[in-house]
């Protein structure tokens, strides 16, 4: 957990202490706006299966990790204006847990850390303070009275996930950690796919690489075999024999200080179908390009529709579709191979906040209907870090109401059967708008 950035610890500090005084700021205005003189962001708390005495895994409010990188439940972190942060972190006396890690010496630099023995000792040595007090997080511990309208108040909520579309220079630091770490696992994934292995046999593969648990994933992984890469979401991972698997997909990542990268690479062997070779090339290509036109001032909506237009060039080359590349998009022939978004904002979350934000206050700024799942429609500016996943499948349901429709003499279905145990294709990297270029996170660690 010490490699929050590839620099010295020095260096390291600098660039935490720049990222609170960031966040000290953007918190200062948010609240002035919202008519709040102070901020408690609780980190949560770990809940139960239904019937059951077992927890789901514990992950810490996003506002909370965005500020302070610090293991464990229950602690509350109070935000004032002018003053320091304080961190009234719980650190239980408990023989049946190991207690949570100290917070790094970086961390304690900046924001001042009182230990208790207990969540209500966290909420009475905070107390009420003075003025109006917002509250963030849930749910809020029982006997602990909040206004409902102070608790995750949106007015307030909408401007902080508006500033975490900006990443600081430390959380940039931290995602490039996490994708070295990252790049083992897909070196690790690759070559047991090479080697014959299974989906679970991959998996496993991947976590060794990785040095992680699966629930301190961002995500549970993706590793989907021939037909199977054409689920989009697939966590099967089946434990047969993968010796006859030509294709394979894998969605995966790794975590440092609440930062987790998002990474899919698709490979092919050698007795893979040619044409599913030849568009697994053209995917590559076409990937980088949309990764080098996410520029400032671009809509990402833009850049989405372009990325159609270059799937449905390439399904033309192929064969797979006939007639323009104008007349595909126009048609929707190519939403079938591309049914879901270009791609999404990224950082503590892997969906991250306010990719359908118009503005600071909230304003809505969904997708149009037809591109309904696209998860971002902002603007492109500088310091925003999105991927860019364009995919293209082969999924029976999708592409059977085409069989019948007025364009089906536009498809070649025999092609198209043939190509469907193949699975399908997804190339996704990380993306940081610079000023004068882009920062591609993911080819810095993951050349191909």
């Amino acid at each position: 957990m010490k490699d929050v950035t590839a620099s010295t610890p020095v260096s390291a500090t600098a660039l935490y202490s720049k990222h609170v005084a960031e966040r000290q700021t953007t918190a200062a205005r948010a609240l002035q706006e919202t008519g709040y003189d102070r901020l408690l962001i609780h980190a949560g708390r770990p809940f139960e299966y239904f019937a059951d005495d077992q927890e789901a895994p514990f992950h810490a409010t996003p506002h909370f990790a965005h500020w302070a990188p610090v293991e464990g439940p229950d602690h509350l972190l109070e935000i004032v204006p002018g003053r320091r942060p304080r961190l009234f972190r719980v650190t239980p006396r408990d023989f049946w847990y190991e207690a949570p890690a100290p917070a790094d010496e970086f961390v304690s630099s900046e924001i001042d850390i009182v230990d208790v023995l207990n969540p209500k000792e966290a909420w009475a040595t905070a107390g009420a303070g003075s003025g109006r007090t917002a509250f963030l997080g849930g749910p809020i511990p029982e006997g602990e009275l909040v206004a409902a309208d102070d608790l995750n108040p949106a007015a307030l909520v909408h401007r902080l996930d508006w500033e975490r579309s900006y990443k600081s220079d430390y959380e940039v630091a931290c995602l490039v950690s996490a994708t070295a770490r990252a790049a083992a696992g897909f070196r690790a994934a690759e070559a047991a796919f090479t080697a014959g292995a299974s989906e679970m046999e991959i998996h496993h593969a991947y976590l060794a690489a990785v040095g992680s648990m699966e629930e301190a994933l961002p995500y549970p992984t993706i590793i989907g075999l021939n037909e199977r890469a054409s689920t989009l979401h697939y966590h099967g991972k089946r434990g047969r024999n993968g010796a006859h698997a030509n294709v394979m997909l894998i969605d995966a990542g790794a975590t440092v200080r609440g930062y987790g990268c998002d990474i899919t690479r698709t490979f092919a062997s050698a007795g893979a179908d040619p044409v599913f070779r030849f568009l697994l090339e053209g995917m590559e290509k076409a990937q980088q390009s949309l990764a080098r036109e996410a520029r400032p001032g671009r809509p990402y909506l833009a850049l989405h529709l372009e990325a159609h237009r270059k799937i449905a060039a390439l399904l033309i080359e192929a064969g797979i579709l006939k007639g323009s590349t104008e007349d595909a998009v126009a048609q929707g022939l190519s939403q079938p191979f591309f049914p879901h978004g270009l791609g999404h904002f990224l950082g503590i979350q892997v969906h991250d906040v306010a990719g359908k934000q118009a503005d600071r206050e909230g304003t809505p700024a969904p997708p149009p209907q037809e591109q309904r799942y696209l998860r971002t429609t902002r603007m492109i500016e500088e310091r925003q870090l999105f991927t860019i996943e364009p995919g293209l499948y082969f999924i029976p349901m999708l592409l059977e109401p085409f069989r019948t429709g007025r364009c089906q003499d536009q498809f070649d279905w025999a092609l198209i059967d043939r190509l469907i145990p193949c699975g399908g294709i997804r190339i996704e990297d990380n993306i940081y708008v610079e000023k004068e270029s882009n920062r591609n996170l993911t080819r810095e660690a993951i050349p191909s």
